[in-house]
């Protein structure tokens, strides 16, 4: 199974640029109506225009319509979370919590991205 996750944004550019930045990394693939990021070998984020699903799926609510209030959330299990928390904050994400330990055991950070996109970072605490 493959898995590509895809997040509705204003401005493709400025969220590929975020997303870089946030996630250490280039886009590995940069189009015209897509972007997308490898998270693993078989899972990947998409970042696709609003505009575009518009066109794509006509009967769908417009989504700009629902712009600030939270849609989706990334929870991502990261080494370093501190460190990507503080690289999203710095790139213009808002922090909704710092890194704390959750009662399902991760330490995890909140913040929303520029889109109002829930990002978590998180630490999996569990003895493995």
């Amino acid at each position: 199974m493959k898995a590509l996750f895809i997040l509705y944004v204003r401005d493709q550019e400025a969220s590929t640029r975020f997303y870089a930045t946030v996630l250490d990394q280039e886009p590995t693939l940069y189009v015209p109506g897509m972007t997308e990021f490898t998270l693993l070998d078989n899972s990947k984020l998409g970042l696709m225009p609003v505009s575009g699903i518009k066109r794509l799926l006509s009967d769908l609510p417009d989504p700009e319509k629902a712009a600030g209030v939270p849609r989706s959330e990334v929870y991502l299990t990261v080494p370093n979370a501190t460190e990507y928390h503080r690289r999203a904050l710095a790139a213009g994400a808002t922090e909704l919590s710092g890194l704390s330990k959750r009662s399902w055991g991760d330490l995890v950070a909140y913040s929303l991205d520029p889109d109002g996109h829930v990002l978590a970072f998180a630490e999996d605490v569990q003895p493995a």
